[in-house]
């Protein structure tokens, strides 16, 4: 496997799926198509439950927008197929995804997150949410339909429209994360709540998670075109194109 992912098989037929492309984790199109590929593969491969983690500090810092901006309309169509194809896999697993917030989950790292059974999140000064809205891209259907079933519809309409990040306790407090745990623990919780669930009788737990995430997968498929065509509208929009360069060019002076 390619260097930016890392596999690693835990007691228990769990598997780590850990993003692993320095310094942020940014979903470029290989690191999309191997996660998409990882998770789609991972039930047939024996994997009875996964966890999604990152490096110590840093989930995912989303999409890699110095990248993207640098794509034609078709190259970025076939990432689109991919980026909302991962959402898919994510939201339609037949095995229990836990995610491993291992530190700040702006953007797509949120996203990510959103799409999992469970979000087990690092304690300490780091943040999550989804701020599109602030770096000029407007929040995709199927993603603030995650958000409002995590969150509830006031709460994804005060995060969605404001693109606020919040920090670990306020996340906590929406739900945004279901638990907060030292830093040096968050993939062991992941992988202890995976065990948890597997601990369960198994056809019992199967039957009732597929009823119980079946709304997510038909919110997913019944706005999936809409939000495809809307998305790529949006992102070679000149408004978006611009606010995307001056991130880069923020980004840039950071470094």
């Amino acid at each position: 496997m390619a260097a930016m992912l890392e596999r690693i098989d835990h007691a228990g037929e769990v598997r780590e799926l850990r993003l692993a492309r320095p310094p942020a984790n940014a979903l470029s199109p290989d690191l999309v198509f191997a996660l998409r590929n990882q998770i789609e593969a991972a039930p047939r491969d024996g994997a009875r439950a996964l966890v999604l983690s990152g490096r110590p500090g840093m989930f995912s810092a989303g999409l890699d927008v110095p990248v993207l901006l640098g794509l034609e309309r078709e190259a970025m169509s076939a990432f689109l197929l991919d980026f909302f194809g991962l959402l898919r896999a994510l939201a339609a697993s037949s095995v229990p995804v836990v995610a491993a917030i291992t530190g700040h989950s702006p953007a797509g790292g949120a996203v990510l997150a959103l799409f999992c059974d469970r979000r087990v999140m690092a304690e300490g000064d780091f943040r999550i949410g989804l701020n599109e809205v602030q770096v000029g891209l407007s929040l995709p259907g199927v993603i603030h339909a995650a958000l409002e079933r995590v969150v509830g519809a006031r709460e994804a309409e005060r995060l969605g429209v404001g693109g606020l990040m919040v920090g670990t306790a306020e996340a906590l407090s929406l739900g945004l994360v279901d638990e907060l745990v030292p830093a040096e623990s968050v993939v062991e919780r992941a992988l202890g709540i995976a065990r948890e669930l597997l601990a369960l009788p198994p056809r019992a737990m199967a039957t009732t998670r597929a009823l119980a995430r079946r709304d997510l997968v038909e919110i997913f498929d019944a706005r999936q075109e809409a939000t495809f065509a809307r998305f790529s509208d949006d992102w070679f929009s000149p408004e978006t194109q611009g606010a995307m360069r001056a991130l880069v060019e923020r980004l840039k002076k950071k470094v």
